[in-house]
């Protein structure tokens, strides 16, 4: 750790924000103030709103922000590219300006506090410090149980993540440097984290209600982010695709046994049922497997594409003079 107080950023991605926002920074520059006087963070730490291409007027809200603080610092996406991208375009953006990035979002349903103890641990020694829920008690059941199905499924699967952790984490600066190196499209930060591998730990908190506006989070982009976790970290559906057609192979050897023996001995009868069925199980296992199939192939297409990852058409602080750039 530097001999100087650290710089601390807090990393705040937006999408339609603006209802939230006037609420949340105050707090959250609340904790950068009593940070500093506790003499866990210098003085020039600041917030970082990334906004990924937001249709209301989450931007002018930032500009208004920044007036009244220019510790609030934004930047502004060309294009709506989803949470990860939003994440990954501010954290390559203030890298060379902090010894260590937070990621929180905007409801402040991840507990402020925790941001505290995270910079303690951050202090200790982690260059990884990751938001943990303490319990999903106020959570509906279909949202416990799919949450559940999620982090299991991740696992069996050989996805390395921390279980019931979503986007809440600090990152040290050599974490964030040895991020640049994964420059992939398909993004999933969870997962990259979890690669990477430095000294890390844990914060338990409890989540909050959120303080204003609606979540961004359908049930539809909930499986998309699962899919694409899986997706990017691990090849196993395909071999799992392998092992079901060994198994009915071997199934479909002992129904030819079986088939023959009735033909040879007179019992073989018309089995419309029995064929039906048969078709239509076969016909969807082939449609899975085309599937899962075709989820990595569409990422081998995006992939060599080599497409910028998002653009920044605007800054509001930090480098303001650098309007619009590519990544």
């Amino acid at each position: 750790m530097p001999a100087t107080l650290p710089v601390i950023a807090l990393v705040v991605p937006c999408y339609n924000e603006s209802a939230v926002l006037p609420l949340s920074i105050p707090v959250l520059l609340g904790v950068l103030d009593r940070m500093h006087t506790e003499g866990l963070c210098a003085a020039d730490s600041f917030i970082l709103c990334s906004d990924d291409g937001s249709t209301d007027n989450t931007w002018a809200v930032i500009e208004s922000l920044h007036q009244s603080d220019p510790r609030v610092e934004g930047i502004l996406l060309a294009h709506n590219r989803g949470q990860q991208a939003a994440m990954l375009a501010a954290l390559t953006d203030l890298t060379p300006r902090c010894d260590a990035a937070i990621t929180v979002d905007a409801d402040l349903q991840d507990d402020p506090e925790a941001i505290v103890e995270m910079v303690r641990k951050f202090r200790e020694g982690y260059d990884i410090v990751y938001g943990v829920r303490a319990s999903r008690s106020t959570d509906t059941w279909f949202k416990r149980t799919s949450a559940k199905a999620f982090y299991n499924l991740q696992q069996a699967l050989g996805v390395d993540t921390v279980y019931n952790h979503s986007e809440f984490r600090l990152m040290s600066r050599r974490a964030l440097g040895m991020l640049k190196d994964y420059d992939e499209s398909n993004l999933f930060l969870r997962g990259i984290f979890s690669h990477i591998g430095l000294p890390h730990t844990i914060v338990t908190y409890d989540r909050n209600p959120r303080i204003a506006g609606e979540t961004k989070y359908s049930v539809a982009k909930l499986i998309s982010v699962s899919i694409d976790g899986i997706t990017s970290f691990t090849a196993k559906p395909m071999r799992i695709i392998f092992l079901i057609g060994l198994f009915l192979l071997l199934a479909d050897i002992v129904v030819a046994v079986w088939v023959l023996v009735s033909h040879f001995q007179g019992r073989a009868i018309s089995g419309w049922s029995s064929i039906m069925l048969s078709l239509w199980f076969l016909g969807s296992l082939v449609l899975i497997a085309l599937g899962i199939i075709g989820e990595y192939v569409g990422k081998i297409f995006v992939e060599v594409k080599r497409r910028p990852r998002f653009a920044i058409q605007s800054r509001i602080g930090g480098e303001e003079s650098a309007h619009c750039s590519y990544f």
